[in-house]
This record gives C-alpha cells, structure tokens and sequence, in this order.
C-alpha cells in the first residue's frame, strides 16, 4: 500500500490518498467530488465490456438504424447515411459533431481501454500505455453516447404519430453498445490505471 498525492478536480484541494482496495471508494473530504472509485476486477470487467462495445458499434454502423414510413413512402436510415444527408442539406458542422462525439471519440475510447487493459493485466509494459491514457482521459469529456440515445428516444417519440417508424438492428446495437461502453468506463478508474502503468514500467 501507498499514498497518491492528488487535487480535487472540482475544488482544487490538495491531499493525500491511500491506495484503494478493491471496491473501496474515496471522495473529497470538502466538497464531496468522487476521487478515486476501484471496482472489483475493474480492468477485466473493463476489457470484457469494451471488447463487447467494439463488436456492437460495428453492427451499429453496417445495419439500417430506423426506416420511416409515411403515405406509402419508406426511407432507411444508417448512422453513417444520417451524418452525410445532413452534410448535403447544408449542415456541415453538425454532421462533422455527430460523427465526432457518437462514432469516432466513443470508438477511439473503446480502443483505448483495449489496448491498456490487455498489458496491464499480464503485468508488461508497452510503449503506448501513456499516450493511450492521456487520450482515453482527453476524451472521456467529449463523448456524448447517452445523450445521443436519449436525443434518440425522444425524437422517436414525438415522430411516432407521424409515420411509422421501424426500429432496425443498428439501433439496438447502438443501445448495445452504449450500455456496454458505460459499463467499461464505469468500472475504469483514473488512478487505478496510473498506478498500474506505473508499476509496469517500473
């Protein structure tokens, strides 16, 4: 066991922290942010549910996500297909944030805990492990995967009495992978992963 020397994200408070066991969680003693939170096989659940994720946000893109029918007229829509029909229209820069923050971020974080997790748990370095934190972190921010399912899910909503709408296999694949992709950062924590490059490389 040792101790981290660390600042509270959210008030800046210097202290110091014992290295948690597993399922232990700590907080800041001033204003309550979580600090650290260590799952039990927290890296394994991690890999499993990002491994799970990557296969599920390829089904999302290779399958119809919702098809329209209205007045005899059907239109099929695709993740990849709604990002360039709205390019078309004239919506350059929300197509560029759809693709940014619901397919490429997400997907690079996937790859990322992948990449960490498997040298981490066999216990060996790897020159990527720090530059695939630090991008992993840096992008944790930007990723709206539950937003968008929820945008989603109201859209349908307020659509549903003006068409018949048909749920296609990409969008439950993207529900798929949004569970999973919550689960894999859930159980993914900062210090925990820090501390383990650090003893890799060490």
């Amino acid at each position: 066991m040792h101790a981290e020397r660390l600042a509270c994200v959210e008030c800046d408070l210097l202290q110091t922290l014992d290295e948690l066991a597993p399922g232990d969680r700590a907080s800041c003693p001033r204003c309550g942010h979580l600090l650290s939170s260590r799952a039990a096989d927290g890296l394994t659940r991690s890999m499993a549910f990002a491994l799970a994720a990557s296969v599920l946000l390829l089904m999302a893109n290779a399958f119809p996500f919702l098809s329209l029918e209205a007045s005899g007229l059907e239109s099929v829509m695709t993740l990849p297909r709604a990002a360039l029909e709205l390019a078309r229209d004239g919506y350059g820069p929300m197509a560029a944030m759809i693709v940014a923050f619901i397919l490429v971020a997400p997907g690079l974080m996937i790859l990322a805990v992948i990449s960490l997790a498997l040298p981490l748990l066999r216990g060996r370095d790897a020159p990527w492990l720090v530059p695939a934190a630090r991008m992993l972190f840096w992008l944790t921010p930007w990723s709206m995967v539950e937003v968008f399912v929820i945008g989603v899910i109201v859209s349908l909503i307020k659509i549903a009495h003006m068409a018949d709408v048909h749920l296609g296999v990409s969008f439950w694949s993207y529900l798929g992978f949004a569970l999973c992709f919550t689960f894999a950062m859930a159980n993914l924590d900062r210090l925990e992963v820090w501390n383990e490059i650090e003893r890799c490389s060490g």
